[in-house]
């Protein structure tokens, strides 16, 4: 026998008919029901779409942009750097000052060709010039700064702040081996009362405005070169400003512990920043020497390290004693131990050597007496025995 299968009538319900009758119904439903709440559905979508609106940012397009970018800045406050040296750590140095004067604040970089093409390579650098915080110059001729005499003829001649810093008030003026700590608490803006702020070369120093890290008012410098020039090849453009503006009236200058601006050669806690001379090379020991001292100055101003010659911890010499100078290394310890042992031992042989010989010398001399001792003794009886004999051949004559 064979099964017989047989389909469902036309009539019959299944599944499929089912969802498709329940779909329709919930269809007309639906078309039903949307006009009367279409206005609340309207209602809610406009009010989403307006909390949408007001979440986004504010754009405004300045379709004329200010042609000349400086305006954003004090045009009268400006940190400066020369150097005629394209030296690799100027951009890092440069990009950190401009992070950490204050924000109304520019710079101004006079260098040669060689180092303002070699700073201007820098895209960080570019964008500085673009949005007006920093100028790369090159001063034309008759004007040279290959050497640090004719840098403080720069200083010191009127006409440069006439011709190339014209409105400029304030001069932070920093070199290649100084640099601000960005934990310094002060501001620049803090020191604007002063007419001169440095640093110190020694506690009781009359003017304490070492020229490598200080800020200057330009009013009064000028109030200095309006009566006096300097002579040229002679006293440092710091120190011959500095004798000048000390006895000034109406002139507010550094002097002792006043007016600290940085630190050279005379320490203090947290200053503004650190003047290195010739980054490193020539360390105070008040300052430097001192292991917990130097590792507390490095920890307050980490960015030393772009301007000092320094190495690693790993690369420290064998036997460095942390204050400037090198010990004996373990090894060296351990053979100069094994040296002053061996001398000890041959000083120790040599003594008893010498106490040996002179027990055998003294033994020899206590021999040699005893023998002269039995030598008389023998002389004397033979003596004695001679006499004897004369007095018998006497007696018996």
């Amino acid at each position: 026998m064979t099964a017989q299968h047989q389909s469902p009538g036309v009539f019959a319900i299944t599944k499929p008919k089912i969802m498709v009758v329940v779909s329709l119904f919930l269809t007309w439903w639906i078309a039903f029901l949307l006009p009367h709440y279409s206005p609340g559905i309207h209602a809610a979508f406009k009010s989403r779409l307006e909390e949408a609106r007001q979440k986004i940012p504010a754009i405004k397009v300045d379709w004329r942009p200010d042609p000349e970018p400086r305006s954003n800045y004090n045009t009268s406050k400006i940190a400066l750097l020369v150097e005629p040296r394209p030296l690799p750590h100027l951009v890092p140095q440069m990009l950190h000052m401009l992070t950490v004067i204050p924000p109304d604040w520019r710079m101004v970089f006079i260098g040669s060709e060689k180092s303002v093409i070699s700073v201007g390579r820098s895209f960080a650098v570019k964008h500085q010039q673009v949005v007006g915080k920093l100028d790369l110059m090159v001063l034309p001729e008759p004007w040279e700064i290959d050497s640090k005499e004719k840098v403080y003829r720069l200083m010191t001649d009127i006409r440069f702040y006439d011709e190339f810093l014209p409105g400029v008030e304030w001069i932070l003026k920093y070199e290649y081996d100084s640099i601000l700590c960005a934990n310094s608490e002060q501001s620049l803006n803090d020191w604007l009362h002063w007419s001169w702020a440095g640093a110190p070369r020694t506690p009781e120093d009359r003017f304490a405005g070492n020229g490598g890290l200080s800020l200057r008012k330009v009013s009064a410098i000028r109030n200095v070169l309006h009566f006096q020039e300097r002579y040229n090849n002679t006293e440092p453009e710091d120190e011959w400003f500095g004798s000048r503006l000390w006895i000034m009236k109406n002139e507010k200058v550094a002097s002792g512990n006043m007016g600290v601006l940085a630190v050279e050669d005379v320490y203090i806690e947290k200053p503004m920043g650190y003047h290195i001379r010739d980054g490193g090379s020539r360390l105070n020991d008040d300052v430097w020497k001192d292991h917990a001292q130097r590792k507390k100055i490095l920890q307050y101003c980490p960015e030393l390290s772009l301007i000092m010659d320094m190495k690693l911890e790993r690369e420290r010499c064998e036997g460095d004693r942390k204050d400037g100078t090198i010990g004996l290394t373990p090894e060296q310890q351990e053979k100069k131990k094994q040296e002053e042992l061996k001398k000890q031992e041959e000083a120790k042989k040599k003594e008893e050597e010498a106490r040996k010989k002179l027990e055998e010398e003294k033994q020899k001399l206590e021999e040699e007496k005893k023998q002269q001792e039995a030598a008389s003794t023998d002389s004397a009886a033979a003596t004695q025995t001679s006499g004897a004999a004369k007095s018998d051949e006497t007696t018996k004559v």
